[in-house]
């Protein structure tokens, strides 16, 4: 029996198209025989695990809570390194399909997972650069007759090699509109993500309901999605760790009042419209920054460091959500806080 033994980068071309495509650019030497049947491989030993393991440690820092996100994170990861094994056996098989669809609402973390996601892609060889493009319908679709091909065109260009993440992608669907070109972009996706060369992943992101009936519109798109994952929204708890987080991150710190004041500041504003989990923490946040420094000025005096970091109860009541007209839509607090599903999402969520 061989002795057991890790397995580097590249993979074998055929569980790793993209980093043999690019080892054949390169002039490198031919691939190494299978192993025999009798080797064993220990996946601790592979350079590219380490990334990989490296990879979902920083997204488990990153993100509070999403258990169930993270679980099948880790079990497309294992899915690649095993595929990765095989490939060093000589077992052939197709390829695993990576294209994706994440469901949720904004602020919850749906950017941060596909960044990450693009990591352990790249690091277990199945795309080229750990690159995610962003687009919406905007930058795909066209307004007028042969508009939409070169767009949708040139955004699959800039994502060749890596991620393509269409946030809110419903939208490129409306049967109401028989002269709309959005289906001009889907027959085009379609193309590409049937294409052997395994250069692409397309990653689709938008709220539950509305991507269940696109993909169930799209029966052809969705046949080609394999991997759904579905992003709850956080609960008060996780809300809470994650502005305890994005404080310390930019060097503040709740004093008591103020913590007890944030809780009850979520408390209602999670009642309220368009709030976005995360996404309307950091606001908040940044609308607490901007009443601490407004009391700051006024105090006229010399301050210290503990003044400079510390927000205190003041500054969050100074929210509207906290007035008797909170409950308005059109108040300034909420107003912020919409926006698509899963651009602009920070590292906490």
């Amino acid at each position: 029996m061989e002795t057991p033994r890790g397995f580097g980068f590249p993979p074998p071309g055929q569980h790793g198209p993209a980093a043999a495509e690019a080892g054949a650019d390169a002039g490198e030497a031919a691939e190494p025989a299978p192993l025999a049947d009798d080797a064993e491989l220990d996946l601790e030993a592979d350079e590219a695990t380490a990334r990989v393991e490296e990879t979902l440690e920083a997204l488990d820092a990153e993100l509070v809570g999403l258990a169930s996100v993270k679980r099948r994170v880790r079990e497309i990861a294992s899915l690649l390194q095993v595929d990765r094994a095989r490939g060093q056996f000589g077992l052939s098989s197709s390829k695993p399909t990576l294209h994706m669809s994440f469901t949720g609402g904004p602020g919850t973390g749906k950017t941060t997972v596909a960044m990450r996601m693009a990591a352990i892609l790249h690091a277990l060889g199945y795309i080229r650069a750990p690159r995610v493009h962003v687009v919406t319908r905007d930058d795909l679709v066209g307004q007028f007759i042969g508009h939409t091909a070169p767009k949708t065109k040139e955004a699959l260009a800039r994502a060749a090699g890596g991620v393509l993440f269409i946030d809110e992608a419903y939208y490129l669907f409306r049967p109401e509109n028989e002269r709309d070109y959005g289906q001009e972009v889907i027959e085009i996706l379609l193309t590409e993500m049937e294409n052997e060369r395994g250069d692409l992943v397309v990653m689709f992101a938008g709220y539950p309901d509305r991507m269940a009936a696109f993909f169930s519109a799209n029966p052809g798109l969705s046949s080609r999605v394999p991997h759904h994952i579905v992003f709850e929204d956080y609960d008060h708890g996780e809300l809470m760790q994650i502005a305890e987080l994005m404080v310390a991150e930019e060097n503040f710190r709740f004093d008591e009042g103020a913590r007890e004041a944030f809780s009850d500041y979520l408390t209602r504003r999670m009642r309220q419209p368009r709030f976005s989990n995360a996404r309307s923490v950091r606001n908040a946040i940044e609308r607490c920054r901007l009443r601490q420094a407004r009391r700051l000025v006024a105090l006229r005096r010399p301050l210290g460091k503990q003044d400079l970091i510390t927000i205190t109860a003041e500054d969050v009541h100074g929210s509207s959500v906290f007035t008797e007209d909170a409950e308005d839509e059109g108040n300034a607090e909420t107003a912020g806080d919409g926006g698509g599903s899963g651009a602009g999402e920070g590292a906490a969520g």
